[in-house]
């Protein structure tokens, strides 16, 4: 690991072994997490308790570590979302809101993060409501859930230093069209850094000439992590607004006197409960007020919306969420969807003779040859030194 730096300022990366160790242990939690909240996923569920459980199982992961640092932040660092088939993403009901119940071969996307100490764990993954590997789901399902999946399974294999997050994007929207299908428009994967969710280094899906007018090209850099975010369409991966209420927000570095007394009220809590991370108005005793409240706050940019969209009705729509760490050994992975791809039955394929090959390389570092100590080496132990690879965790 490289040293650390003399100043208190800089900004801790990965690069120190304790940042490395909050990251996996965030990411411990939200695997356990959203492994849960899939196997609740049954015919019958109802997604606000899906999504109650989520949260509830953050809280009570992160309370369990670092009791003695009174002052160290953890938590949610993203509301779990429970979005079913043409719903893109942030979908999070409050109590309020008319019950949705999942039904048989629903496509379900999951979608949490947990934090502890500002460095965030993010993760998301789709199931199909009763698929298992002896009742896999077929057809257009299939079709969209296997090109996410091997989009995000590309995705990782190319973020490695010196990559280019527009060649990334580009690529994700190759495989999802060997499956007939579209990334979506606009979703946006960020570099992480502690108590930030988002940063100005992204990669974008599928931008429109409109986005791409304000898309600045990057290249990934040893140390860095990454929240990367595939979501894939059936249709054209054109979002829409619909009816269903916003609920998940985060707050902004812009400052605004607030005017009406419950916006003030609201605002104080949101900054001394959640600070910058991304919240749900399900988190406020009196959703009522946090309604109230919120409407100034987004008004005037103080708090930003994380709206839920849609897909064409019809269509369907599945994502795959992880969090990388760019690390000298290779991309080290620390957020895993519980996936099964034996649930899944396309006859379509990747036939990109590139992307199979991207597909099929491995995510570890390779190992220098190393010199032979004697001539008496053996081809056969030639081969498998060349084929070592370091251990991604080390």
């Amino acid at each position: 690991m490289a040293e650390r730096g003399d100043s208190s300022d800089e900004e801790p990366t990965i690069a120190e072994d304790v940042v490395v160790t909050k990251y996996q242990m965030a990411a411990d939690m939200a695997n356990r997490v959203i492994k849960a909240v899939a196997t609740a996923c049954v015919e019958g569920a109802v997604v606000l308790e899906l999504c109650i459980l989520g949260d509830h199982m953050i809280l009570e992961e992160t309370n369990k570590v670092f009791k003695k640092e009174k002052e160290m932040k953890k938590g949610i660092a993203f509301p779990t979302c429970v979005s079913v088939n043409n719903c893109i993403c942030n979908f999070s009901p409050l109590r309020t809101d008319p019950p949705a119940k999942l039904q048989k071969e629903d496509v379900v996307k999951i979608d949490l993060g947990v934090h502890i100490d500002g460095f965030s764990a993010i993760v998301g993954s789709t199931l199909v409501v009763g698929c298992t590997k002896d009742n896999p789901i077929t057809g257009r399902k299939a079709d969209v859930i296997m090109a996410a999946y091997l989009a995000s399974e590309i995705a990782h294999r190319m973020l490695r230093p010196g990559g280019e997050n527009f060649i990334l994007s580009d690529t994700i929207q190759k495989v999802a069209a060997s499956f007939k299908c579209s990334s979506v428009e606009g979703i946006i994967s960020y570099c992480l850094k502690r108590n930030r969710y988002d940063d100005e280094k992204t990669i974008m899906l599928n931008p429109s000439d409109t986005l791409k007018k304000d898309l600045k090209k990057c290249e990934f850099e040893l140390y860095e992590a990454y929240c990367v975010d595939i979501i894939v369409s059936t249709g054209e991966g054109k979002p829409k607004h619909q009816d269903a209420r916003t609920t998940v927000y985060k707050r902004t570095d812009d400052i605004y006197n607030l005017k009406m007394k419950a916006s003030r009220v609201f605002f104080s809590e949101v900054s001394s409960k959640f600070d910058i991370m991304p919240f749900t108005l399900r988190a406020f005793e009196e959703e009522s007020k946090a309604r109230m409240g919120v409407v100034e706050c987004v008004n005037h940019k103080l708090l930003e919306p994380f709206d839920v969209l849609y897909e064409k009705e019809g269509e369907f729509v599945a994502q795959f969420k992880f969090t990388v760490l760019l690390m000298p050994n290779g991309p080290l992975r620390i957020t895993t969807a519980p996936f099964d791809p034996n649930t899944v039955k396309t006859s379509l394929e990747l036939e990109d003779p590139e992307l199979k090959a991207l597909l099929s390389s491995s995510t570890k570092k390779a190992k220098k040859k190393k010199k032979a100590k004697s001539t008496e080496v053996t081809s056969e132990t030639a081969v498998k030194e060349n084929d070592a690879v370091d251990d991604s965790k080390k």
